[in-house]
């Protein structure tokens, strides 16, 4: 089995133990172990530090991986190592200053809505900080070929440390002043664990004798943070300004039911590791045959599991919803919008791919920039108006404007598209057994439903996708599963 596979593979089952403890924290411990207004103020915390964390971390996990096979000598590879360790001190210390000067002046604008956000302005610094070195030292591994422990400390480490402290707090060992700081210790130590592991596949030597080349490594970086900051604010956004608008609590409903819509993306994060390799040598091999076929697979494939999936969340919505406390259970409409942001993501397979790794990634990402201003511009407009709907409908919003651009951009550079006869088949598959199964109840306990109602719902999906052959990789994979 070759490294990348195994690796793949690893990471994917590590990808799935983090997002079912995800699940467990998210739908159960927190919605029973903690308050509401609370749970809304673990979510701005966490989610203005990862708004920060691109920044922070001045894009060098994406130039580190670029850039390290490019040097041939020990002397070129530590003196670009060291400029690596060092390039994120340029707006580190710099934010860290103005954190310390305008405390209160941050303090006051974080806050004008809730006021207890207040006195988290350093948290949310040191969370982000954490955030950024952790993924500098996680891409210092991944440059060594090991990628699985990593994958474990980003996925799994910090889930568990939030499930112990919500079962401390529960029991009253911990209040939520302690809660919040354990849970930024662990985004600490998180970051220590990383380095001392990657500083075990290669210890730095102080070098500063920078690469010859170091004024396009320095621009290089500054244009990556367009693109993860990018990324990040598209998808977390919508939490930082609801809590401008809203009560914290209005902030935790919305995570359960962004969480639940996110189960969408599970498939599509697993497919991206083996898929983003092979367009990057398709595109090095100028082979668009190749390309064409891959981007139009991919999104087949990822269009078939992901509108499962949406159909699977929005059918049983209601039952999940009677496990859940009363008060989380009015997300419907946020379940769909951002569920509907996903499947559309999905349905545009390796489209990431392609841009990410062609010459044309400048300008998509400059677009991106753009679009994360409308987000934000969106949010503006349609969070005073419809409360957390309109943040949904917002974040659908630019996902969809940001997602049909990119697709078109594709499209006019290399004259390929990811939809295929097949794309309507599935689209009218999933309309049919939607309009048949959605109004259909059993009368049973609601985990008895959705067991129920997934199982029927899977299995005339499913036989009729093998029946009709509508995707050759499905229909493969189906007949040697039967087979055995």
């Amino acid at each position: 089995m070759g490294i990348v596979f195994k690796q793949s593979l690893n990471n994917t089952i590590v990808t799935y133990i983090g997002f079912a403890i995800g699940a467990v924290n998210t739908l159960f411990l927190y919605t029973n172990f903690m308050q509401a207004d609370h749970y809304g103020l673990v979510q701005v915390v966490l989610s203005i530090a990862a708004v920060l964390m691109p920044l922070l971390a001045f894009g060098v996990p994406n130039t580190l991986v670029k850039f390290y096979s490019s040097f041939r000598s020990d002397k070129d590879q530590e003196g670009f190592l060291t400029m690596m360790l060092l390039l994120p001190l340029l707006l580190i210390l710099p934010v860290a200053l103005l954190s310390y000067i305008s405390n209160e002046a941050i303090g006051t604008l974080l806050s004008r809505k809730n006021p207890i956000v207040r006195d988290y302005v350093w948290h949310i610094f040191l969370a982000g900080m954490a955030m950024a070195y952790f993924e500098v030292f996680y891409a210092w591994a991944r440059i060594r070929m090991k990628s699985v422990f990593g994958n474990f400390l980003k996925e799994v480490f910090c889930r568990l440390g939030q499930s112990v402290l919500l079962v401390l707090l529960y029991f009253d060992y911990i209040g939520i002043e302690d809660f919040i700081n354990a849970l930024i210790g662990f985004y600490l130590l998180r970051m220590l664990i990383m380095k001392l592991y990657a500083y075990t596949l290669r210890m730095p030597k102080v070098q500063f004798s920078f690469p010859d080349n170091w004024w396009d490594i320095v621009k290089y970086s500054a244009l990556i943070i367009l693109g993860g900051s990018t990324a990040i604010v598209l998808m977390e956004v919508d939490k930082v300004m609801l809590n401008n608008f809203l009560e914290l609590k209005n902030i935790a409903y919305y995570s359960v039911a962004g969480f639940i819509a996110s189960t969408i993306a599970v498939p599509s994060r697993a497919m991206h590791q083996i898929t983003y390799p092979m367009t990057a040598e398709y595109l090095n091999r100028n082979d668009t045959v190749s390309l064409k076929q891959l981007y139009q697979k991919s999104s087949l494939t990822l269009f078939i599991v992901a509108g499962l999936l949406f159909l699977l969340i929005i059918i049983n919505l209601e039952d999940l919803y009677q496990l859940l406390p009363e008060e989380y259970t009015g997300g419907f409409m946020i379940v769909f919008w951002i569920g509907l942001a996903k499947v559309y993501d999905a349905l545009l397979g390796n489209n990431n791919s392609i841009l990410y790794n062609s010459d044309y990634y400048r300008s998509i990402l400059f677009l991106g920039v753009l679009l994360a201003a409308l987000a934000v511009g969106f949010n503006l407009w349609l969070i005073p108006a419809y409360g957390i709907k309109g943040a949904a409908i917002a974040s659908f919003s630019a996902f969809f404007i940001y997602n049909s651009l990119k697709l078109y951009y594709v499209k006019s550079k290399f004259y390929i598209s990811p939809f295929t006869s097949e794309t309507l088949k599935v689209l009218a598959l999933l309309l049919i057994v939607g309009v048949l199964f959605y109004s259909f109840q059993f009368e049973f306990h609601p985990i008895v439903n959705i067991l129920l109602k997934s199982f029927l719902i899977t299995v005339m999906y499913v036989g009729i996708l093998y029946r009709f052959k509508i995707s050759e990789d499905v229909y493969g994979v189906l007949s040697k599963f039967l087979k055995k």
